[in-house]
């Protein structure tokens, strides 16, 4: 009886096509778990997120300011309020981490795409003033000074479109951080220091509607010591 051969002698084409072929399934295979692997550590990221205050809640806070129930740009009142609730340096980095976890996004970076220049300054100087830890108090007053003063010269610079404006609620949030009017007096002081103005002079021009007298209320209603 006849024996029957097979040829296993590949063209160096068909060589060529099965490789890729041999890669394209294990590249897809690669692909498709590491997705499966972020769905596993988001999901159990997800489930810290039910208590307030949680680095992961803060995180899903920050992702729905910048998602804006759907509107066009970020909801900055919202998260300039989740920013502020974070106490110290340290949980700022765990908000991050998270962030990271929930979404494979880099929480820095897109803050960075989602905002204006002034408001990514005003949002790098609520963290700046923050204590390195929970608990602990900020070693120098200064660093506070310095970061009101930047919060308020970035919402001074505002603009809207093409036209110079000033984001109002940036202004209260800071006037209303502040504990005394002391601490309001050294504020102006290291303003006067980086920007060569008088704070009180730019927050008049600047409240040309009937702010001014709203934020004067607030200062005036702290304690002078």
């Amino acid at each position: 009886m006849e024996k029957k051969t097979t040829n296993t002698n590949l063209s160096i084409r068909e060589k060529v096509i099965y490789s890729l072929i041999g890669i394209g399934i294990l590249g897809g295979g690669i692909f498709y778990g590491k997705k499966f692997v972020q769905k596993g550590i988001s999901n159990r990221e997800e489930n810290k997120s039910f208590e307030d205050g949680t680095p992961a809640t803060i995180a899903k806070q920050i992702k729905m300011a910048f998602e804006n129930d759907g509107w066009p740009g970020t909801d900055v009142v919202k998260l300039r309020s989740s920013l502020t609730e974070i106490p110290s340096k340290e949980v700022f980095l765990k908000v991050q981490d998270s962030y990271k976890k929930l979404y494979n996004g880099n929480l820095i970076a897109e803050m960075s795409d989602e905002l204006q220049s002034t408001e990514y300054n005003e949002m790098m100087q609520i963290i700046a003033a923050k204590p390195s830890k929970k608990g602990a108090k900020v070693s120098d007053p200064n660093i506070k000074y310095t970061a009101w003063a930047k919060r308020l010269k970035a919402a001074f610079d505002k603009v809207y479109g093409f036209l110079p404006g000033t984001d109002g609620d940036a202004i209260k949030a800071v006037l209303s951080e502040i504990p005394s009017q002391k601490a309001f007096i050294n504020t102006g002081i290291v303003f006067k220091k980086l920007y060569g103005t008088n704070v009180m002079n730019d927050l008049k021009s600047e409240g040309e509607f009937g702010q001014y007298s709203e934020w004067m209320k607030v200062i005036t209603s702290k304690p002078k010591g």
